[in-house]
């Protein structure tokens, strides 16, 4: 390939490029500058919007951060457009291009963009808020924020945890902290001369006393079953979310304090053991407790 490498041609190519300099670089400026300002102001309004939101009490702790994640990205959206106009680009034609790309990149990473849907179903549907401790894939944490790709607990331990919206979408998910109140239970196998009556009457008495303990749905005493070990009680209180952790740690002990301290030697329990009761038992059910409002 031969190049014309003439005086006149180079001072042709010469003023070629500089006309289209002068007439480019300005643009090409202008276009960065609206981007570096667009930017600035998309994360100064987000943070307000931010910040706003939360000083009102009408607005839910859990769409604080999708409110302004969408004005942040709906302004980076607009900013990018009229930068693209600023040099010179039709985004009339751009829109045509990234309608067919954007095809392809939603079947690509349709795995990703599952987790918008997810969580807009989780903004929609309020299975949990902002501070309820929930379940996760065999992970417990309490719910820190709620965006549109993922969520963020801090598991009891203090451990960041980050999880897809739509792996919490798509299966079970065990809230802790929904309802009012919360089921502990221990079994107490005391000889089998024990007096059923007396027993009883020094368990619910504990449990009154203990303020942690919900008044409704009252505490129960009953027998459980009788074995050759002897006779098996079965001791139920309610406590709130917020208690329960304590109630459960330390019910045990008190329980076997209280039947010590009474002096009869067939009230001595031979062993505490909290449980679960089953999901077929009736008694788990929280609707006899204080029902929970949303």
């Amino acid at each position: 390939m031969n190049f014309d490498l003439s005086p006149e041609s180079v001072n042709r190519a010469v003023d070629v490029a500089w006309t289209w300099t002068a007439a480019f670089l300005p643009r090409f400026v202008a276009a960065v500058l609206i981007l570096l300002v667009g930017s600035l102001i998309a994360r100064w309004l987000s943070r307000a919007i931010f910040n706003v939101t939360g000083r009102t009490a009408h607005i839910d702790a859990t769409v604080r951060p999708i409110l302004a994640a969408i004005v942040r990205y709906s302004i980076l959206i607009l900013v990018f457009i009229a930068a693209l106009s600023q040099i010179g680009v039709q985004t009339a034609s751009l829109f045509a291009v990234l309608g067919a790309a954007g095809i392809a990149i939603g079947l690509a990473l349709q795995g990703t963009l599952s987790n918008i849907a997810a969580g807009l179903m989780l903004l929609w549907l309020r299975p949990f808020h902002v501070g309820d401790f929930i379940e996760v894939n065999g992970m417990a944490g309490t719910v820190r924020e709620i965006r549109l790709f993922v969520c963020h607990l801090e598991t009891f331990d203090g451990i960041f945890l980050f999880a897809p919206n739509s792996t919490i979408w798509n299966q079970a998910l065990p809230n802790h902290t929904r309802n009012t109140g919360r089921l502990v239970s221990i079994d107490i196998t005391v000889p089998a001369k024990a007096d059923i009556d007396h027993a009883r009457e020094i368990l619910l008495a504990m449990a009154r006393r203990d303020r942690r303990v919900l008044k409704r749905p009252q505490p129960r005493v009953f027998v459980e079953s009788l074995t050759g070990a002897g006779l098996l009680l079965n001791l139920r209180v309610w406590a709130t979310h917020e208690n329960v952790g304590e109630v459960q740690r330390v019910i045990d002990e008190e329980a076997k304090a209280e039947l010590d301290s009474a002096g009869i030697d067939t009230l001595h329990p031979q062993q505490v053991v909290r449980v679960i009761p089953p999901d077929s038992d009736p008694s788990r059910l929280l609707s006899t407790a204080q029902p929970y409002i949303d």
